[in-house]
């Protein structure tokens, strides 16, 4: 008999959650901010004018178009290299950032980073998750007291992915080393502005008949992508809480598109050649 849990490496029909699109009204701060302060990569192939940007971090990505900026109602966790190099970035581009809302201070696992438009980030060391040296473990998202279960309904029984509801949080698995969290608060919530993420499915079509029979279906983008707005409890089809959803069969061409990541540590003083890639510790 097993002495492991084999559960534990169940994937589920999500494959990956690849993207955070928030939009930004300034394309520079943005840039001082993910790229120069953070420490990621602008990806060079696509979207690098001005209207838009992508940045990577691992393989993962922030997709930041030009717009009235958007605000994600929780916050997002990101694993980066080193904690004392982040902190050095941060300084370096805080005068740049000064009359915005930046700012950053060191927690005992983590560093609280606030982006010029007031989202907030929580930056980790690879030690603290599994299976990422670099990327988007997760994002945590607040939603309304008791909205939990039918949340984690949603995700296991329409979207086929491992989820499950416990102490006012639902847990949402995404691939093999990352989560989509939904956590309770009595506070007011902010309305929802448009931001949205964008994942994968082996499954394609199930999850899709379920939406399109409720007229959940938000946009029917192409063979290979669609979306919906709204979570809803599978039970009652009551509307728990609205989040943007790309979602991609595997055969759409951006699938597991190599995406370039540098080494925030190099630069003109440092450089050193065969040293510009992000290699894991």
């Amino acid at each position: 008999m097993s002495d492991h849990d084999r559960t534990l490496e169940d994937v589920g029909n999500v494959l990956n959650l690849e993207h955070l699109n928030l939009t930004v009204p300034d394309q520079e701060l943005a840039a001082l901010f993910y790229v120069t302060g953070l420490g990621f990569t602008r990806d060079p192939y696509i979207d690098f004018g001005t209207l838009n940007m992508w940045v990577n971090l691992g393989e993962q990505q922030f997709h930041l178009p030009k717009a009235s900026a958007q605000k994600f109602r929780g916050h997002i966790g990101i694993v980066i290299p080193d904690r004392a190099d982040l902190g050095k970035r941060l300084t370096f581009a805080r005068k740049w950032l000064e009359d915005t809302e930046f700012r950053w201070e060191e927690q005992d696992d983590h560093t609280l980073v606030i982006c010029p438009w007031g989202n907030e980030i929580r930056a980790y060391e690879p030690s603290a998750f599994d299976n990422m040296d670099l990327g988007m473990p997760y994002i945590d998202m607040r939603v309304p007291l008791d909205a939990t279960p039918g949340i984690a309904r949603f995700y296991s029984e329409v979207l086929k992915c491992p989820a499950r509801a416990e102490d006012g949080r639902a847990r949402v698995k995404m691939g093999y080393n990352q989560e989509l969290i939904f956590t309770e608060t009595d506070t007011p919530i902010a309305d929802y502005d448009g931001h949205h993420i964008a994942i994968y499915l082996a499954n394609f079509s199930g999850p899709h008949s379920f939406l399109q029979s409720r007229g959940l279906i938000t946009e029917e983008s192409d063979r290979f992508q669609y979306r919906f707005q709204a979570i809803v409890d599978p039970d009652s089809g009551e509307t728990l809480t609205e989040l943007e959803h790309e979602v991609r069969s595997m055969s759409h061409p951006m699938f597991h598109r190599p995406l370039v990541n540098r080494n925030p540590a190099i630069n003109f003083f440092t450089y050193r050649k065969g040293s510009e890639i992000f290699t894991p510790a």
